[in-house]
């Protein structure tokens, strides 16, 4: 079997994207790209022995039926920099290789993530985990990015005094606060990336992630275009329905009103309507 080489990959090998104030994503590495799904498929050897088109339709196939074993032979590594909060929310996906930078072993940088002005936002009150959309006065979100500058400032200088003093690191680090930035290579098959990718590209996930989402996206899209066309076309973009929601389409195919109520409507109208 061939070693796959992707043109628009390479050419993204070892450049930064960039992601918030002070992080990036990059591609250091990948195994495979399209033609290995469809070998993976077909048990087949050397380059693909179909057209284009035709692969294409196959990697539609297997997608939007499930037959995921042949994404996963396809790996990308990515070496990325992210705020700590950030990261604890990514390290829920748990079907990855991963190696972070140690406090331990390492002095951290004085880096920290600062919201843009217009991210500042109050808490949504109908959702408990998220940004309401009301506006926020100016002079409120300057004050929130002075706030959070003058802890980050502070915390990282009892860091540095603890540090000078001879205090080991894996102490002196435990009260650098969650905007701290910090780096760890991240290997994922594409199957496992998709399912990130799905869930952290979604309007509901926190902003911050999903700007890396969207980098990432970047790359995998590179690597396996016919791939991340059927990923955008079936799991991004698509919707499933449960066997009541099935119910309600049919009724509503029929000319009858929709008959659920609550928060299941709210979730059906969400899925129709984004």
């Amino acid at each position: 079997m061939a070693h796959i080489v992707v043109a628009e990959a390479e050419e993204l090998l070892d450049k930064e994207i960039k992601v918030l104030d002070h992080g990036f994503v990059r591609l250091v590495d990948y195994m495979g790209g399209d033609e290995r799904i469809v070998q993976a498929a077909r048990v087949s050897y050397g380059e693909g022995t179909k057209a284009v088109r035709r692969n294409a339709a196959l990697i539609d196939y297997l997608l939007a039926h499930e037959h995921t074993s042949p994404f996963e032979h396809v790996v990308l590594e990515m070496h990325c920099k992210m705020p700590i909060f950030v990261a604890r929310q990514w390290i829920r996906h748990r079907t990855a290789r991963i190696n972070e930078i140690s406090g331990r072993y390492s002095i951290m940088k004085d880096e920290f993530y600062v919201p843009p002005a217009s991210q500042v936002s109050f808490q949504s009150k109908d959702n408990k985990q998220g940004r309401d959309t009301a506006e926020v006065p100016p002079e409120m979100r300057q004050r929130v990015i002075e706030l959070l500058r003058q802890d980050q400032s502070h915390a990282y200088a009892t860091y540095q005094e603890m540090l000078n003093d001879g205090i080991a690191k894996e102490l002196a680090r435990i009260n650098l606060p969650l905007s701290l930035y910090t780096e760890w290579y991240w290997q994922m098959d594409l199957h496992n990336l998709f399912h990130f990718l799905a869930l952290r590209m979604d309007m509901h996930a926190q902003w911050e992630i999903r700007e890396y989402a969207n980098a990432i996206a970047v790359m995998a899209k590179a690597v396996a275009p016919l791939a991340y066309e059927a990923f955008d076309r079936h799991l991004l973009n698509g919707r499933r329905f449960s066997a009541e929601e099935m119910e309600v389409l049919r009724n509503l195919l029929k000319g009858e009103p929709n008959s659920l109520e609550g928060i299941k409507k709210l979730d059906f109208e969400q899925k129709l309507f984004g």
